[in-house]
């Protein structure tokens, strides 16, 4: 049974805090990107995939299932306060 739920915290993990983590990079991105707002906005949508991808990656390659976790929201956390930092309008 302790297996079952390494393996589901690692599963939602994977889904739940992957989507999270590329979506918040690619607002991100969508700031920092020069160009237009439509251009800006498909490359970081873009860019979004190759984070998800790389979020499950990791989600199931890291030894321990807490740091899979923390690899997912160090980043986000750091993605979400410089978007409030770059808009703070951003939230409301």
């Amino acid at each position: 049974m302790v297996v079952f739920f390494r393996i589901f915290s690692r599963v939602l993990a994977a889904l739940v805090g992957g989507y999270l983590l590329a979506n918040v990079a690619a607002i991100l991105l969508s700031y920092w990107l020069p160009g237009s707002r439509a251009d800006t906005v498909m490359t970081a949508t873009f860019a979004s995939f190759f984070i998800f991808t790389g979020a499950v990656l990791w989600v199931f390659s890291a030894r321990a299932v807490w740091k899979a976790w923390l690899g997912l929201l160090v980043p986000g956390a750091c993605c979400a306060v410089t978007i409030f930092i770059l808009n703070p309008q951003a939230w409301l």
